[in-house]
C-alpha cells in the first residue's frame, strides 16, 4: 500500500468512525429500529385490546409523531451537550498551550516517544508542531482527549437523521391499516420482515454475520410486541366484562 493509499484509507476510517460515533449513521440506525419496535408494540397493544382500525391508525400516527420528535430532541440535546463538553476541554488545553508552552511541548515529546519515536525525532517533531498553535492544539486534543476539534458531529444532522429514520421505521407497521386493512397479523408480519432486514443490515455495517443481527432484532421486536399485545388483550378483556 502506497503512502497516498494509506492516507486515503486513514481518512475513510476517520469519516466512518465519526459517522458511527456521532454523525448521522448512529442516530439513523437507532431511530429506525426504535420507530419500528415502538409503533409495532403500540399497534399490537391496541389491536390486542380490540381497538378499531381507526383507533389503531390514530395511535400509530400519534406514536410516530411523538416518538420522532422525542428522538430528535434527545439527539440534539445529547450531541450539543457532548460538543459543549469537548469545547470546554479544548479551551482548557488552549489555555495551557498559551500560558505554559514549554511544559506542554515537553508533554508532547513524551507522547510522541510513547508512539515509538526516538528522543531526537520526538523533540524535533514537538518543536515543529508547537510552532503552529492551531496544529499544536489539534495534536494535543487528539492525543489527550481522543477528539479532533474541527470534526465535531452536528446536533442538527443527528436530530434530523433520528427524526426521519424513526418516522420511516414507525410507519411500516402502520401501513396496512392506513391502506384499509384491519388485519393485525399483516402488520406484525410486515414488521417482522422489516426487523430482519434492518437488523441484518446493521450487522453487516459492523462486519458481523447478517443472520445474527437479523435474529437479534427479530427477537427483541417480537418480545416487545408480544408483551404489549398480551397487555392489550388483558385490559381489553377486563373492559369487556
Amino acid at each position: 500500500m502506497t503512502t497516498s493509499e494509506r492516507d486515503r484509507h486513514g481518512q475513510e476510517i476517520g469519516h466512518e468512525h465519526r459517522d458511527v460515533s456521532g454523525g448521522w449513521l448512529r442516530p439513523a440506525v437507532f431511530g429506525a429500529m426504535d420507530g419500528l419496535v415502538t409503533n409495532v408494540s403500540l399497534i399490537a397493544g391496541v389491536g390486542g385490546g380490540g381497538g378499531s382500525q381507526h383507533a389503531i391508525v390514530l395511535t400509530g400516527l400519534a406514536g410516530l409523531a411523538a416518538g420522532a420528535f422525542s428522538m430528535a430532541a434527545g439527539e440534539y440535546v445529547s450531541v450539543t451537550s457532548q460538543n459543549e463538553l469537548v469545547g470546554s476541554e479544548v479551551d482548557k488545553e488552549r489555555h495551557e498551550l498559551s500560558t505554559n508552552a514549554v511544559a506542554e511541548q515537553d508533554e508532547l515529546v513524551g507522547m510522541l516517544r510513547e508512539s515509538g519515536l526516538t528522543a531526537e525525532t520526538a523533540k524535533k517533531a514537538a518543536a515543529e508542531i508547537s510552532a503552529h498553535p492551531d496544529k499544536a492544539l489539534a495534536v494535543h486534543a487528539m492525543q489527550e482527549l481522543g477528539i479532533d476539534p474541527g470534526e465535531l458531529p452536528s446536533p442538527y444532522v443527528a436530530a434530523g437523521a433520528s427524526l426521519l429514520s424513526f418516522a420511516i421505521g414507525a410507519i411500516i407497521p402502520l401501513l396496512p391499516f392506513a391502506l384499509g386493512s384491519d388485519s393485525l397479523w399483516i402488520a406484525l408480519a410486515l414488521s417482522a420482515l422489516a426487523a430482519v432486514v434492518g437488523g441484518g443490515l446493521v450487522a453487516r455495517l459492523t462486519n458481523r454475520p447478517f443472520w445474527k443481527g437479523a435474529l437479534r432484532q427479530l427477537l427483541l421486536g417480537t418480545a416487545a410486541a408480544g408483551l404489549t399485545y398480551l397487555i392489550g388483550l388483558a385490559v381489553g378483556g377486563m373492559a369487556a366484562t
